[in-house]
């Protein structure tokens, strides 16, 4: 596997030499993204905080491990969103159990989707999506990891995993729809 080009490398060494002004350099930089990441996650902020000072801690006593195959950034969100998934668990939160249904939604339809509603409307949706199809939602489009890897990640089958995303979707879909239409209603007086 190829080494990364990362361009805080000279940073993470530093780091590695057990510099504490880099590594609060790299805190400074790093926080702000792996807070939402976090948030996105747990859905909330008091928790969000502790998982992101849990992940940093134990980003720089393994830093060692960090050999460079991905960026700095990649490999910190890695251990961000494990360390949410695992305070998730911790809190015994049960991912509903589902059947492979698929679901999926055309391109077109998701774009016609998106422009009914601006930005808040929609991060409000998802935030009171049930928390499995919300931990699911937010690793797939937002995080960006693919089925495979959230069942590893969740410890389900990727088809659990396609089919919450799915039903996310379409829970998403209710809630928006209601939102709009209850504005709707609002505005007819």
């Amino acid at each position: 596997m190829a080494i990364v080009k990362d361009i805080h490398q000279a940073l993470v060494a530093r780091c590695k030499r057990g510099d504490r002004k880099a590594q609060y350099e790299l805190y400074r930089l790093y926080s702000k993204a792996m807070f939402n990441v976090s948030i996105r996650i747990t859905n909330n902020y008091v928790e969000a905080e502790d998982i992101l000072q849990e992940a940093f801690v134990r980003a720089f006593r393994k830093l060692d491990t960090f050999k460079g195959d991905s960026t700095f950034g990649a490999w910190l969100k890695r251990i961000v969103v494990n360390t949410a998934i695992n305070h998730l668990r911790k809190k015994r939160a049960e991912l509903v159990t589902l059947d492979d249904e698929r679901h999926d939604v055309g391109i077109e339809e998701e774009r016609g989707f998106e422009s009914k509603w601006d930005i808040k409307e929609i991060r409000l949706a998802i935030s009171s999506l049930p928390e499995g199809y919300r931990v699911v939602f937010n690793l797939y489009l937002i995080e960006g990891y693919d089925h495979a890897e959230i069942g590893t990640i969740l410890n389900i089958s990727e088809a659990t995993s396609k089919s919450q995303y799915s039903r996310a979707k379409k829970k998403l879909r209710e809630i928006l729809n209601r939102q709009l239409n209850e504005r709707q209603a609002g505005t007819a007086y």
